[in-house]
């Protein structure tokens, strides 16, 4: 009888640790932030979310008015559209890696598979990253200083060392909802 407590009070012991080492750790799972997508002209184009699970964000896009086929889509470095979309800057890039996903050393964390859209215009599409997260003051947070924004361009990604998708058609800052 004595060695069952005493193994029930270590189990005890070891599960209360467990919980006090987790309470300075924060979770973002759960967390959700939106990007309503507009036009150069400044025309709503529809919405992409971002909603952090355990293991990554999934990123869903809802967009309309675009041409059909396949076009470049990125999560940018800096939440600001104004004035042609240059303002958004680069690829979200915290970690320097190169552009593309067939770049040797890895791809930005901004990078996403091309989106498709019907001949109707409307593109809907999820993609799942686990190169970002929501979470304040991580190094991927693409909530870092000066935000993140995402970027619909007029052609599709080339997936190598050299961008190549054109114009910028489509922005929205990336906003906590």
């Amino acid at each position: 009888m004595r060695t069952r407590q005493v193994v029930v009070t270590v189990v005890g012991l070891l599960a209360l640790m467990g919980l006090v080492a987790c309470q300075g750790e924060t979770s973002a799972a759960g967390q959700g932030a939106v990007a309503s997508m507009s036009g150069p002209d400044g025309a709503a184009l529809g919405t992409v979310t971002l909603t952090e699970g355990p293991n990554g964000v999934l990123i869903s896009a809802d967009v309309t008015g675009l041409s059909p086929g396949a076009h470049g889509f990125h999560i940018h470095g800096v939440g600001a559209c104004a004035p042609d979309f240059s303002a958004a800057g680069g690829h979200f890039a915290p970690g320097g890696e190169g552009h593309g996903f067939q770049h040797e050393d890895g791809s930005h964390a901004g990078d996403l598979p091309n989106l498709y859209a019907g001949a109707d215009g409307v593109a809907r599409a999820d993609v799942f990253t686990d190169k970002i997260t929501l979470a304040a003051d991580a190094d991927t947070s693409i909530f870092d200083a000066d935000g993140s924004a995402i970027i619909i361009h007029a052609k599709p990604d080339s997936y190598g060392p050299e961008p190549g998708a054109g114009d910028r058609i489509a922005c929205g800052i990336i906003q906590r909802t």
